[in-house]
C-alpha cells in the first residue's frame, strides 16, 4: 500500500535544526549549540531554533540568557500560531528557574475560546525550514566559554530584534482556532497547559507502540512523525503528523492497546500528558473533561467513518449525521457488552480495544472470534429482532460507539443502505455461530461414541 506523500522538506538533505536536536540528544551540547545558534543568527525569527539554542545554553549553565531567549520564543511561537511550541518554551523556561506564569497566561489568552486574535481566516502557518543554502554552523575552533559567549550574543541580538519588531508593528497577526484547545476557556486552557511536558525525540524513535497499553496523549510542537500499522507484508504507513497535531488521545478514554505505532521521521519536539494528570485537572475544571470527551468522540467518529466496513456502505456525506445517533461506551477487561440469551441494548461499533465472541452451551463455551476497531457487534439481536446467540466480552479496555436499540429503526428508515449492509453482516454472523456450535456438538457426540 502506498504511503502518504512526504511533507515539504522531508526528503531534502538534513536541515540544521534536525542536526542540532540530534547532537543535543546524543549529549554533544557544544556541537548542538554551534548548529542551533548559527541557525538563530541566519533566521532570527525562527522560534524552534531559538528554543533549541536556549535549551542547550541552559543545559550548559547559561540559564539567564536561556530564559530571556525562551521568553522571546513564546512570543514568536504565538505569532506563528504554534500553541504547542509556545507551551514547550514556557515549560522549558520553568525548568531553568524562570517565571512562566505570565507567559502561560498569555498563551492561554491568545488561543482560548473568545480570543479576539482567533479568526477562521488566520495567517497561513509558517513552512518548516528546509536545507539552507550556504548555511554553516559556528566554527569548530571555538569552544568552551568562548562558544557560550558567542551564542549568548546571538540570542541576545535575536531577542532585541524581536522587541523592536513588537514595538513597531501594528495589530498582531490573526490566528486560526485550534481543535480542542480553542474550545476551552482561558482558565481551562491555562490549566491544561500546566499538565503538558516537553520531550525531544530523535529520528526513528518509537513514541507509540502498536499493541501496547497507552496512558498518554501527545502534541507535536515541531517535527514530523509517521503513523503505521503492522501488516502481513510489513508496516503499512497510514499518515504523517506535523506541527500542532494531537495524537494518542484515545488513551484519555481508555487504557486500550494502541491501534497503531507512531514513529519520529526526524528529530522532533513534542508535548506529552498522562491520563492521570489530565484526570486530576478535569476534576477541578469540569469543562476540560467535557471538551476532551467530545473531542475524542469526534476523532473516534472520523476514524470509524474511514475504517468501518459497515459505515462505508453509507454515502460519505451522510456518515457523520448517522454517527450523531451513537453514544460512547467504555468497558474494562472482562466486562460483558452483550449476554447470550438476552436482548441487547444496541449495536456497538468498536472504536478501540477488542472483544471476544463466545457461544455458550451445556459443556461450556466456544470462542467464535475476536473483533477489533472498525467492526460491529450486536447486529444479530438488533436486526433479526431476537435474543443474542453469543456473549461478547471485552478482552482489553475497550471503547465503543453504541446505537441504542430504540434509535435503530429510525436510523434504518433514514439510511436504508446502512440497514442492508447490517442485515448481511447479521445473517453471516448468525450462520457462522450456528455452524461452529453444530460442529462442536458433533465432535462431542463422536467422542462419546468412541
Amino acid at each position: 500500500m502506498a504511503g502518504p506523500p512526504p511533507l515539504p522538506g522531508a526528503d531534502a538533505p538534513e536541515n540544521p535544526l534536525d542536526r542540532a536536536i540530534a547532537l543535543h540528544l546524543a549529549g554533544d551540547n557544544e556541537g548542538a549549540l554551534r548548529w542551533a545558534a548559527a541557525l538563530v543568527q541566519s533566521e532570527p525569527g525562527g522560534p524552534a531554533a531559538s528554543f533549541v539554542a536556549a535549551r542547550v545554553l541552559g543545559t550548559l549553565g547559561a540559564t539567564k540568557v536561556a530564559v530571556e531567549a525562551l521568553e522571546g520564543c513564546v512570543t514568536r511561537s504565538i505569532d506563528s500560531g504554534n500553541f504547542a511550541l509556545a507551551v514547550a518554551a514556557c515549560r522549558q523556561l520553568e525548568a531553568f528557574g524562570g517565571d512562566a506564569t505570565p507567559r502561560l497566561q498569555a498563551v492561554a489568552t491568545v488561543f482560548a475560546k473568545g480570543s479576539r486574535r482567533l479568526q477562521e481566516q488566520g495567517a497561513a502557518p509558517p513552512k518548516m525550514p528546509g536545507q539552507h543554502d550556504g548555511f554553516a554552523p559556528l566554527s569548530d575552533s571555538v569552544g568552551g566559554a568562548a562558544l557560550l559567549d558567542q551564542a549568548k550574543i546571538i540570542l541576545q541580538k535575536g531577542r532585541e530584534a524581536l522587541d523592536r519588531e513588537v514595538d513597531s508593528r501594528g495589530a498582531p497577526p490573526a490566528l486560526r482556532p485550534l481543535p480542542l484547545f480553542s474550545a476551552l476557556s482561558t482558565s481551562g486552557l491555562r490549566a491544561m497547559a500546566g499538565a503538558l511536558h516537553v520531550e525531544l525525540v530523535g529520528a526513528n524513535h518509537r513514541v507509540v507502540q502498536e499493541g501496547q497499553e497507552g496512558d498518554s496523549a501527545y502534541v507535536v510542537a515541531r517535527g514530523e512523525l509517521e503513523v503505521s500499522r503492522d501488516g502481513d507484508d510489513g508496516p503499512v504507513r497510514l499518515a504523517r503528523l506535523g506541527n500542532g497535531t494531537l495524537f494518542g488521545e484515545m488513551a484519555l478514554l481508555s487504557r486500550s492497546p494502541r491501534n497503531a505505532s507512531v514513529t519520529a521521521c526526524r528529530p522532533s519536539i513534542i508535548l506529552t500528558a498522562t491520563k492521570s494528570e489530565l484526570d486530576q485537572i478535569a476534576e477541578k475544571n469540569p469543562e476540560i473533561g467535557a471538551e476532551l470527551a467530545a473531542f475524542c468522540q469526534r476523532r473516534m467518529v472520523e476514524t470509524l467513518v474511514r475504517s468501518s466496513p459497515l459505515l462505508r456502505a453509507v454515502r460519505h456525506r451522510e456518515r457523520f449525521a448517522l454517527m450523531q445517533r451513537f453514544g460512547t461506551r467504555v468497558y474494562e477487561p472482562g466486562a460483558t457488552l452483550i449476554q447470550q440469551g438476552e436482548r441487547t441494548d444496541g449495536l456497538h461499533l468498536i472504536a478501540s480495544g477488542s472483544v471476544r465472541v463466545v457461544h455458550k452451551d451445556s459443556d461450556g463455551g466456544t470462542a467464535i472470534t475476536s473483533l477489533g476497531p472498525g467492526e460491529s457487534v450486536g447486529e444479530v439481536a438488533v436486526v433479526l429482532r431476537r435474543v443474542a446467540n453469543a456473549d461478547v466480552v471485552a478482552e482489553f479496555p475497550t471503547v465503543t460507539l453504541m446505537l441504542p436499540d430504540g434509535e435503530f429503526l429510525a436510523a434504518a428508515k433514514q439510511y436504508p443502505e446502512f440497514l442492508s449492509e447490517l442485515y448481511l453482516i447479521a445473517v453471516k454472523r448468525d450462520e457462522e455461530t450456528a455452524t461452529i456450535a453444530a460442529q462442536d456438538a458433533t465432535e462431542v457426540d463422536d467422542a462419546i461414541l468412541v
